[in-house]
Order: C-alpha cells, then sequence, then structure tokens
C-alpha cells in the first residue's frame, strides 16, 4: 500500500512523501518503488531547468518566442506523459498486493 501512495503522491506530496517512505520502511520492494516515483517526480523539475536554459541561449527574442513555444509544449507533454505513468504504476502495485 504505501509502494502505490509513493506514486499515487505525485498530486498531493511529491517529494516529501517518496522520501520518508524510503527512509523509513524496511520492506525492500517498497524502497524500490520509492526510489522510482521519487525520480519521476524529479524529472518535470529537469525538465524546467532545460527549458530555462533553452529560452537563455536562444540568440533573438524572435527566436526566443518559438524555443519557449517549443519547450513549454514538450515540457507539458513530459509531464502528462510521467502523471500517466505515475497512475499506471500505482495501480500495478496495488492490483499485485
Amino acid at each position: 500500500m504505501l509502494a502505490a501512495g509513493c506514486y499515487f503522491s505525485v498530486f498531493v506530496a511529491p517529494f516529501l512523501f517518496p522520501i520518508v517512505v524510503y527512509f523509513v520502511s524496511q520492506h525492500e520492494i517498497v524502497r524500490k518503488h520509492a526510489k522510482k516515483a521519487l525520480i519521476s517526480h524529479v524529472l518535470p523539475f529537469c525538465c524546467f531547468f532545460v527549458m530555462f536554459l533553452m529560452f537563455l541561449v536562444s540568440n533573438s527574442l524572435e527566436q526566443a518566442g518559438v524555443v519557449m513555444v517549443v519547450t513549454v509544449l514538450l515540457f507539458g507533454l513530459v509531464n502528462l506523459i510521467i502523471i500517466v505513468w505515475n497512475i499506471i504504476k500505482g495501480v500495478q502495485v496495488l492490483s499485485h498486493e
């Protein structure tokens, strides 16, 4: 149940819950799922950092606008994929318990 909660925490406490479960839990399987969930919760922030760097690297204002639109669309797509993946993994973990 805790392992599934780590994946579903993407909606409530994306960093706090998987970290606490990882350090408190004694079960290796739960710790493995907590680590995977934490990594999937950190990925959107990495994408945001890349988006910010792409904006800074662009040379002109016109190029910055195009780069920003493309990166925002990719950022949204990546976030959607990560949220769907977390839901699927949470349901899979619940169905195996």
